[in-house]
């Protein structure tokens, strides 16, 4: 075992191991290390650890010292002057006219080099750029031309999740992406919705790509013919993250895909194909004992302790249960109560004119007619009375309480008044009918 510590020089950088030498260095702390350019400032990202002996490159380089306050200072004024020699460089760059994008500069420790980075499509030759800035910042010049990708890395953003980018905040090395990922994950492949701010495939899809290699194992193909609890038939959707497939049976060809987990279907022939010759489909209780518990409440949709998705269900167990308790058991019929007209007065009633809107009017029914309602009308008999329709009682409805009203039921031929109330002024000759379990 070796006693290392991890050192990064840039954030998102890449992290390296050096020799603490028998100090204790604390996580995020400064230090100075000897390297191949000389001494150079660090952050510590990983403290006094112990690692195997195959993981330490030999020899491995020293802990010169902990970072001091004076250190700290020419880090920061290094800093300013990187500022101002990008500014510097871009300039002489329009002036000589070079097709190159510059990224970043990075002064050393003790300022005897400057690297500047810089993206291009081509080789570019910078000789001259190359004397014109060791003459203006006296110390040694170095053009450095990096890919996209580390472009992203060095100036930082965030991607489409929102998040900063995995290359400037923890991956140390880029891994190879391919577009084979993209189509294991099932993954659209336009290319605005798999491609990073770098315009290379995102990095991410590699995160996930051994769970899907995993998932896909255990998954048919698109167009296997397959058996499962209710049938035999055709798959045709997987869904890998679910493991869950959906198969058009053979004789339900009218019905849309039934879902079935991985595990409940037998493959018989994997990939598109013709059907089996001379296959059988095995009897229908040797596919039942495919069926589980899991699967049915995939296809149905509900979960353990779910109450019934079933509108008819949840009337007879509301019914069951709360409308017995809270009536006694069957709702009684409703109480009919018929108003008696009053006795008529001693002597003859004297003659009143109809009002003018009262009258009959010519054309239509005479019981269409304002006020003609009462009018006999010749080879006719008495009208049959239409009763209104009753609301149904709450514990059908579903409502812990209902307005009270009373109901009349009027004959088609006697006079309606529109007054007040729920439902007018009752006439002398309606039926009045009083709901159960309602008060005025």
């Amino acid at each position: 075992m070796t006693e290392i510590i991890s050192v990064r020089f840039r954030p998102g950088g890449k992290q390296y191991y050096f020799d603490p030498v028998g100090l204790t260095v604390a996580e995020g702390q400064g230090v100075i290390v000897e390297t191949g350019k000389g001494l150079e400032y660090g952050t510590c990202v990983r403290r006094n650890t112990q690692v195997e002996d195959e993981a330490v490159v030999q020899p491995l380089r020293p802990l010169v010292r902990l970072a001091t306050e004076k250190d700290e200072k020419q880090v920061r004024d290094n800093r300013g002057r990187e500022k101002e020699a990008l500014r510097i460089c871009q300039q002489l760059v329009e002036r000589h006219g070079l097709d190159m994008k510059l990224v970043q500069v990075e002064y050393s420790f003790d300022g005897g080099k400057i690297i500047f980075f810089f993206t291009s499509d081509g080789r570019v030759d910078f000789r001259a750029l190359v004397k014109d800035l060791a003459g203006i910042f006296r110390a040694r010049i170095e053009l450095r031309q990096i890919g996209v990708r580390d472009e992203a890395r060095m100036l930082g953003g965030f991607g489409i999740c929102g998040k900063p980018f995995c290359c400037s905040q923890f991956l140390n090395e880029f891994q190879p992406v391919s577009i084979k990922m993209a189509k294991t994950q099932n993954l659209s492949l336009n290319p605005t919705k798999i491609s990073g701010t770098c315009g290379r495939l995102m990095c991410c899809l590699k995160y996930e790509q051994g769970a899907y290699e995993d998932a896909v194992k255990r998954c048919p193909k698109q167009e296997s013919f397959v058996e499962c609890p209710d049938g035999a038939g055709t798959v045709s959707a997987v869904n890998v993250l679910k493991e869950q497939v959906k198969v058009r049976l053979e004789d339900a060809t009218d019905q849309p895909p039934k879902p079935y987990l991985t595990s409940e279907i037998r493959v018989v022939r994997s990939g598109k194909g013709k059907r089996p010759e001379g296959y059988t489909a095995p009897p229908r209780a040797e596919l039942e004992k495919l069926r589980t518990e899991e699967g049915e409440r995939v296809r149905t949709g509900r979960k353990p302790g779910d109450a019934p998705a079933d509108l008819g269900e949840v009337l007879d167990r509301y019914l069951g249960d709360g409308g017995q308790r809270q009536s006694g058991g069957q709702p009684p019929e409703p109480e009919r109560r018929r108003t008696e007209p009053p006795a008529p007065a001693a002597g003859p009633a004297p003659a009143v004119p109809a009002p003018p809107e009262a009258r009959p009017q010519e054309g239509g029914p005479a019981h269409l007619r304002p006020g003609g309602g009462g009018q006999e009308r010749p080879g006719a008999g008495p009208e049959p009375q239409t009763p209104l329709p009753l609301p149904p009682p709450a514990q059908a409805r579903g409502r812990a309480a209902v307005r009270p009203v009373r109901m009349g039921v009027f004959p088609q031929d006697g006079p309606r008044r529109a007054a007040g109330g729920f439902c007018g002024s009752f006439p002398e000759n309606a039926t009045i009918l009083t709901l159960p379990g309602y008060s005025e």
